[in-house]
């Protein structure tokens, strides 16, 4: 979880705290020997390699997409498929992120589906839950459950899809941002997307379907 102090990351995150490029990320498979703790989190400074990683997660996924809708240039909105299979411990909180961002925009939408546009993932990380590229086309997103234990779980979840939906960290913001993160601290409840949030995603989504109707 991020202060409200710590800068922008590529791996942005509700609790990022290393350079992608130092520590690999760990999934539920192949657990880190760490466990994420305040300092740790807030130990973090982000750069502008970790910037133009999540970055290119963003892009990954809307080129998925934009593949979709050549294949099918008449849809209205686009449907961005999760894996969550390597994250069984937040199967709940996962669904209703997916419901939560379903219900608050219209140019995207969010639907499990085996091997997905890009997966979730859980174990331990000193860097609390992130969201990355993989480095091989696509991205996800790692819940850690020490983080978990501190922050409202769905609040994490649906945080982090919102990078995947192309929201940067907003950690000055208050309670009511979603992408404020853990700047507001643990107390924080808020599990929905403001209206500006949910705007945002919306114009960032229409405008990768306008360039793939018109060719841009």
């Amino acid at each position: 979880m991020r202060s409200p102090k710590t800068a922008l990351s590529a791996a942005l995150g509700l609790g990022l705290a290393a350079a992608f490029a130092a520590a690999a990320p760990v999934s539920a498979t192949s657990p880190a020997s760490h466990h994420s703790t305040p300092a740790s989190i807030a130990a973090y400074t982000g750069s502008a390699a970790e910037k133009a990683d999540t970055k290119a997660f963003f892009q990954a996924v809307m080129k998925s997409a934009q593949a979709k809708l050549k294949a099918n240039p008449h849809l209205e909105s686009v449907t961005v498929t999760y894996d969550a299979s390597a994250a069984p411990t937040f199967a709940n909180e996962i669904s209703q992120s997916a419901s939560i961002w379903n219900s608050a925009v219209q140019n995207v939408k969010l639907q499990s589906g085996s091997g997905g546009d890009f997966q979730y993932k859980e174990g331990n990380d000193p860097r609390g839950s992130y969201a990355s590229t993989d480095g091989h086309g696509k991205g996800f997103v790692f819940i850690d459950y020490s983080q978990a234990q501190q922050y409202n779980r769905t609040r994490i979840v649906a945080h982090e899809t919102g990078h995947v939906l192309g929201l940067p960290d907003h950690y000055e913001g208050p309670c009511s941002e979603l992408m404020s993160g853990g700047g507001p601290g643990p107390s924080c409840q808020n599990t929905q997307p403001d209206a500006n949030e949910r705007a945002q995603v919306d114009q960032l989504w229409a405008n990768g379907l306008a360039g793939i109707r018109f060719g841009g």
